[in-house]
């Protein structure tokens, strides 16, 4: 079993940062993501599709779009999704509701489950090759990412799709919710070997942060700068 892989550069989606400059501040610890419920707007999707989606959801689904764009990488290439939080403003209002009303409306349960944003994103981009969703231990995204990428480490796949995504925390759970924890939703695909047509960086399990944050702060600055 090999102890290497390779990533590629990112597709990124965070409110405030809207460029590669604004991308290279940030691995910089000069700019900083917004705590704003901004969503991609997904234009290349059907309205009906778009209109009732998430944050999280709309985030997960341009950052696997962007990717697929730019990598041309082939939809028969599996997907891992990693969340900390999932669909929690969602969760939030069904949990209400239950309280309130006791009932739930099925629509609201079916885009409210754990892997409904990385299912939207298969649906939205045609990838046809199936999907995993990862919750790592205490929010550990070095878990998250190593388990996505075993399957390259075994030598069972060439490369996946490789997708991150946390929304906007709500005000309800503010007092609770950890601190520094702003939207933020990235791709890249994780390979057996660096990547012709994409900049990829090679990595060793060691060299993954638990940070999520920190990670991709690593990572934009070794592609960028």
């Amino acid at each position: 079993m090999q102890n290497n892989f390779y990533i590629s550069e990112p597709s990124v989606f965070a409110p405030g940062l809207d460029s590669v400059e604004d991308l290279k501040l940030f691995s910089q610890n000069k700019k900083e993501i917004s705590y704003e419920k901004i969503s991609p707007s997904l234009e290349y999707t059907d309205s009906l599709f778009r209109r009732r989606l998430s944050q999280l959801s709309k985030m997960t689904v341009e950052v696997v779009h962007s990717l697929i764009e730019k990598s041309h990488v082939s939809l028969d290439t599996k997907l891992v999704f990693v969340s900390f939080r999932g669909e929690l403003e969602r969760e939030f209002k069904i949990n209400k509701e239950i309280i309130e009303s006791q009932m739930i409306l099925p629509a609201g349960f079916s885009l409210s489950v754990f892997n409904a944003p990385v299912a939207l994103a298969t649906i939205a981009c045609s990838l046809k090759a199936g999907y995993s969703a990862v919750f790592p231990e205490k929010e550990n995204f070095k878990y998250g990412l190593l388990s996505a990428a075993s399957s390259i480490l075994s030598g069972a796949q060439e490369k996946i799709i490789f997708v991150y995504a946390d929304e906007l925390i709500p005000d309800c759970y503010k007092e609770v919710s950890p601190e520094n924890r702003p939207p933020l939703a990235f791709s890249f695909i994780v390979s057996k070997e660096k990547l012709p047509d994409l900049k990829s960086i090679e990595y060793s399990a060691d060299d993954i942060s638990e940070n999520v944050y920190d990670f991709i702060r690593l990572h934009i600055n070794k592609c960028y700068n």
